[in-house]
Parts: structure tokens; C-alpha cells; sequence
């Protein structure tokens, strides 16, 4: 059952009708109704195009927000083969908000990190809605520390609301968790490519995203803290959160333009969660052609290059 977002109502009445007409052609087989369901299909089409060519900051974070878009596990489960993921910081416990592992990526060994904010009730619940405590922080570092004493390209796949702010987290260090995890990025002289794949929420996604490419799909936000946060910090009103997102600057295209990131990765018409596979392969070829790029450099250029592209960041404004 496809779900529908607030301002993809015209969409939604067409694909109404659409399935209506299906529903009766195959409870009688005299009507044909094929000629009416591919009118309507070109005019989904159009409207789609249309909705999707003029959307603003507050709608692609609904976008990237989308229940049915594609999540880690499925990125994982297409671009990557004899995935082992690895679990616990080897200090307090395991967090399952972050994802991370060895695999094969078109046959090289490569390390993954990602958040997994989960499909259903169940998963969600598991996963923490993809909001990591210190101890994913600590996995991650631990993950790569072993990248870097084995020579693996570092992939990370970013989509969290941000870092869980939660009274237990705070106790064991989630801000020097962070930090660390920060800093680990940066001194990893390895290979290191990052996506946003929805949500790349403040200091929760930083952490593992601080590579020598950083990429955005389409459709995905990147932000200091969510419009909501930020509405309520600013104006004291969570319903000012379209206002937040139109000034935060928090789109693909608002982050490019300010080079934040290294390039956009298209999605689908209608977003990635019309098309799944389509818009993770896409992914995958970015993430080939970037590692290509860096695999020629040295392990101190990999390192002082990324090092350099962050001091970078603000100075050419």
C-alpha cells in the first residue's frame, strides 16, 4: 500500500481511481478499461513531474522522512555481498540505530557504517528510529580503526533524525562519543565515501560522515538540527517548522551550492521510495567512481585531503 504524502493529494486521487478501474476490469472481464488507465497514467506522470519539480525544504524533508523509503539494510542487501556485521563498542553494549561491518563492494573488501531507522513498529523500536547512543558512536570507531589497520575503503550510508538525546546516552558520553567518532574520521588514512540517504541529522550524522566525498541523494536533507528543533529554539513554536527548513539551507541543491557536499545523486520521479533499486544502483556508481578516484592517491594524501576539504568548508563564501 503506497502512502501518500500531504501534498501528493492530486496523486493519490488519480491513483485512486486508477486502482478502482484495475478492481473492476478484473471483476468483469467484458469491461475493458485499458484505454481510461493509461490516460490516467500519463496524467499521474505529469503531475508527479509537476509536484516534484517545484517542491520546497519542507517537503523534501518529508521526502527524506518518507516511512516507505529505502532504509540501510536495503542498500546493504543490493550494493554489497558477504556483509558481516559486527556488533558492540567492546565497552558498555551494542546499539542496533548504527550498522556497521565488513563486506565486498564489486568484489573489494570494504568497511560499512550506516543508521537503520527501521520499517515497522517492531523494527523501529530495535533500531531506536535510527537515533544512535554513544555506544553505535563507539562501534563505529572501533570499525574504523580496523578499516584503517587493514587497508578498507570506509562506506558510510547516513539517515538519522540525529543522535539520541536521552538521559542514559548522556550519562555515558554521547557528545565525546560524537567527537571522537568525528575524529576518527578525519584521521583514517583510508579511503572514506559518505550518502545521505534521508535524515543527515546535526552531530548524529557527522560523526560518521565526515569523508573524502560526501554525497546527497536528491531528495535527502542535511541539517545542524531538524526544522522542528530548530522552530522551537528560534520562535518557541514547532509549527514554524516550514519556516526553519526554508531558512536552514538544508536541501541537496542549498548544500551544493554552499559546497558542503561533493555532488547529488538523482532520485527516481516521485522519490526514491517509487523506485528503490533504481535510485541504490545509482548510488553504487557514485560510490565506485569515487573510490576509483581515491584510490589513487597515497594514505596521506587520502587523509590530508579530506582534512583540508572540511578547514575548506565557509572560507569561499
Amino acid at each position: 500500500m503506497q502512502t501518500y504524502l500531504d501534498f501528493e493529494k492530486p496523486i493519490s486521487d488519480l491513483e485512486g481511481k486508477i486502482h478502482e478501474l484495475k478492481k473492476l476490469a478484473a471483476e468483469d472481464e467484458s469491461i475493458d478499461t485499458s484505454d481510461e488507465i493509461n490516460r490516467l497514467e500519463t496524467r499521474v506522470r505529469e503531475a508527479t513531474k509537476e509536484i516534484y519539480a517545484k517542491l520546497g525544504a519542507w517537503e523534501k524533508t518529508q521526502v527524506a522522512r518518507h516511512p516507505q523509503r529505502p532504509h540501510f539494510v536495503h542498500y546493504a542487501a543490493q550494493l554489497f555481498t558477504d556483509f558481516t556485521p559486527l556488533a558492540g563498542d567492546r565497552n558498555f553494549g551494542e546499539d542496533a540505530a548504527i550498522q556497521a561491518g565488513l563486506a565486498r563492494f564489486n568484489g573489494t573488501a570494504v568497511a560499512v557504517i550506516g543508521q537503520e531507522k527501521g520499517h515497522d513498529t517492531k523494527s523501529r523500536l530495535k533500531h531506536n528510529f535510527g537515533s544512535p547512543r554513544p555506544e553505535g558512536y563507539r562501534k563505529a570507531i572501533r570499525i574504523m580503526e580496523m578499516a584503517d589497520r587493514f587497508g578498507l575503503p570506509i562506506i558510510s550510508l547516513i539517515d538519522t533524525a540525529g543522535a539520541y538525546p536521552g538521559v542514559g546516552a548522556e550519562e555515558r558520553g554521547q557528545a565525546e562519543a560524537i567527537a571522537r567518532s568525528t575524529e576518527t574520521c578525519l584521521a583514517v588514512r583510508v579511503p572514506m565515501v559518505s550518502v545521505v540517504i534521508g535524515e543527515g541529522g546535526s552531530g548524529g550524522a557527522i560523526a560518521i560522515a565526515t569523508g573524502n566525498r560526501v554525497y546527497m541523494l536528491e531528495h535527502a536533507i542535511y541539517s545542524v538540527i531538524s526544522p522542528e528543533g530548530a522552530a522551537s529554539i528560534l520562535w518557541r513554536d514547532s509549527t514554524r517548522a516550514r519556516e526553519a527548513a526554508t531558512n536552514m539551507k538544508i536541501t541537496s541543491d542549498d548544500l551544493k551550492a554552499l559546497g558542503i557536499i561533493d555532488d547529488i545523486i538523482p532520485e527516481p520521479l516521485g522519490g526514491a521510495h517509487r523506485d528503490p533499486q533504481t535510485v541504490i544502483a545509482a548510488t553504487g556508481k557514485v560510490i565506485t567512481s569515487a573510490l576509483q578516484d581515491l584510490g589513487k592517491l597515497s594514505g596521506d594524501q587520502v587523509r590530508a585531503a579530506r582534512r583540508q576539504k572540511f578547514l575548506d568548508i565557509g572560507r569561499n563564501l
